[in-house]
């Protein structure tokens, strides 16, 4: 085996992907219940800007399913960062168990106020995301800032668990803080004139009229529930939640419907790194 491939599996082992990677594991708790992800780089000349984490962790006695898309924008140490720390700084919160919606805030908070503090060693760009923590294989809470976005199949319908926060929907809070949303230049609405996406990781330059505050949705997890998708937004531009939904209904290994899913938004001509966690709960 070369470097390489033990690197490879060494990553897959512990559930962290970038550049062109796949990974797959499951729940010691529920084996009916397993993850896959796969990652793609865009056709953009600078470095892969996407990361992911999939991974069941014990702790203690409760089991914890980590599931994270973090799309990095003029910056791929941020989201590298992230990957590294997000969680981490969630579950340190004495709360977590009691009132994890609390925590998963003030997590984010956190890790945005500690990225914003080492700005000289990560740089000025940054980060969305999109985090699900499954709880002892029974309770789904998924929080994003930014566009990309979790999905999840009851009964193979489509139903957004995320919020895609776009620059016209906060207008006016960007606005009362002295910002601006312009479709100049490009085609697209920004935060003054520069990002697509109204909440983000980081963007020191920009932050006073930005926000960090993750959309938290909780989800239970019953006989219906068929599988959750996160992705980027590499994948959302080019297929909407039903399309994304139908296109993996039939394909039971959760790597296999990761990559399928990339391979589809690349048929489609997405251009963005494109990377997508599928976890299947049947």
């Amino acid at each position: 085996m070369t470097g390489k491939e033990i690197l490879h599996k060494m990553k897959e082992k512990v559930g962290l992907g970038s550049s062109a990677d796949s990974g797959k594991g499951k729940s010691k708790m529920d084996k009916h219940i397993t993850h896959g992800y796969h990652l793609v780089k865009g056709k953009a000349g600078h470095p892969m800007e996407d990361y992911v984490v999939a991974q069941f962790k014990q702790v203690g006695e409760n089991e914890l399913g980590l599931f994270a898309i973090f799309d990095g924008h003029l910056s791929h140490e941020i989201p590298d960062y992230l990957r590294s720390h997000l969680f981490e700084n969630i579950l340190n919160e004495p709360d977590f168990w009691t009132e994890p919606e609390h925590a998963i805030k003030k997590g984010y908070r956190i890790t945005d106020t500690n990225i914003l503090e080492k700005t000289l060693d990560l740089g000025r760009g940054g980060s969305t995301a999109v985090t699900a923590i499954l709880i002892n294989c029974q309770k789904l809470l998924v929080a994003n800032i930014g566009d990309s976005r979790a999905v999840v199949c009851k009964n193979g319908v489509a139903k957004q668990l995320s919020v895609d926060h776009e620059p016209s929907m906060e207008k006016e809070t960007i606005e009362s803080k002295g910002g601006f949303v312009s479709n100049f230049p490009g085609d697209v609405p920004r935060v003054d004139g520069q990002l697509a996406v109204a909440r983000a990781f980081g963007d020191k330059s920009l932050k006073i009229h930005l926000s960090s505050e993750p959309h938290v949705e909780v989800e239970m997890i019953d006989d219906d529930t068929d599988f959750i998708i996160l992705a980027s937004d590499g994948l959302w531009k080019v297929m909407t939640n039903q399309e994304a939904v139908d296109a993996i209904k039939n394909i039971k290994d959760a790597r296999s419907a990761a990559k399928h899913l990339t391979e589809e938004a690349l048929a489609r001509q997405s251009t963005d790194d494109i990377s997508c966690v599928v976890v299947r709960f049947q």
